[in-house]
């Protein structure tokens, strides 16, 4: 197969950031993907409609000229986060989800959750109106190593939460583990999972052997190769319950390439590429449609998009971007370590001059 058309994509954990940044990587994300939920772990975070609303209106302003792009509001959960404020900004159509950030876990987390029994009331609230909770499946605790961490958020936070919050709808971010691909698929289907473009392709070796890669440093960690595979297995399956959430983060190169360097791969540029070269390798071509189009919207139940989009195969290896260039400093778009002959041919939308 050298060309493949399918549902216009959606992106289900996606970074935007915020002004010079918003304005530079916003253009990524709308050339190929027709909504996103997006992140609300900005200084200071997202913890209100209002404030979800104005966030909004940021993006919005920033949008390039012709683009045809959905963002899908969140609400950071906080120990101080009004149950009635979520509900109405639930009615409203304004968020989509709420998102779960133990405190510390990732960047922009201080203001996350310590105490979950603080959060219950949102939870019930959320449960009785169908608002899915979006979670970073890491516990904090230190004498818990960091390779091990999302196996211990699942038995010892997500699953206890699931069991006193009966009907809860949890989506499981960026799972980079087995015990992640296992748990998900041990549950009904009032649980989700997305699975990121670079830890189908990375794992923990990228990142260490020959020198610290920085650009391929992100939380969750990558994993050993058994837990790369297994997210390979979950995402060419054509499982509903697995989707496509990039968790594309751009962080500019001064603070990435530092002695303490931040969390995260900018993929917006290249994951339709890359995710066709990934399904392909693996025989599952067929099921690209499933992973990038049509189960995210199922599990947060809205309507798969109209608009096309479609990959080709050639025999020279595809180009993009090495950088994005900010006004907040250039950006290193996530690089495979080797060459992708496909390319996406329907350009949705090129930058404001």
């Amino acid at each position: 197969m050298t060309q493949i058309t399918i549902p216009r994509p959606d992106d289900w954990h996606l970074h935007l950031r915020d002004g010079a940044m918003l304005q530079a990587v916003l253009p990524e994300t709308t050339r190929h993907f027709a909504r996103a939920i997006v992140m609300p772990n900005l200084v200071p975070p997202v913890v209100t409609a209002a404030q979800a609303a104005a966030y909004r209106e940021r993006i919005m302003a920033a949008m390039p000229e012709g683009a045809t792009f959905e963002p899908l509001m969140t609400l950071y959960l906080t120990e101080e986060t009004d149950p009635a404020d979520v509900a109405a900004a639930h009615a409203s159509g304004l968020v989509k989800a709420v998102k779960l950030y133990p405190a510390g876990a990732t960047t922009n987390s201080a203001s996350g959750v310590r105490d979950f029994d603080k959060v219950r009331p949102v939870l019930e609230k959320m449960a009785e109106i169908g608002l899915p909770l979006c979670v970073h499946g890491e516990v904090v605790t230190p004498e818990v190593d960091i390779f091990d961490r999302e196996a211990v958020f699942i038995e010892t936070v997500l699953d206890p939460v699931r069991r006193a919050t009966p009907g809860l709808r949890v989506v499981m971010e960026h799972i980079t583990t087995k015990d992640g691909v296992d748990y998900a698929r041990s549950q009904g289907d009032d649980l989700g999972a997305t699975i990121t473009t670079h830890h189908l392709i990375i794992n923990r070796n990228h990142i260490l052997v020959g020198g610290i890669k920085p650009h391929y440093y992100c939380l969750p960690v990558a994993k050993r190769e058994i837990h790369r595979l297994a997210l390979r297995d979950a995402a060419t399956s054509g499982e509903a319950r697995f989707f496509l959430g990039t968790d594309s983060a751009p962080h500019a190169d001064e603070a990435k390439e530092s002695a303490c360097g931040c969390a995260g791969c900018f993929t917006a540029t290249n994951t339709m590429a890359l995710l066709a070269h990934v399904f392909e390798e693996d025989g599952k071509l067929d099921n690209l449609a499933k992973f990038a189009s049509l189960n995210g919207p199922a599990f947060y139940r809205l309507p798969v998009n109209e608009a096309k989009l479609t990959l080709s195969k050639s025999d020279t290896p595809a180009q993009w971007p090495e950088k994005i260039l900010s006004g907040a400093g250039p950006v290193t778009v996530f690089n495979p370590g080797f060459p992708v002959y496909w390319t996406v041919q329907d350009q949705a939308a090129t930058p404001k001059e």
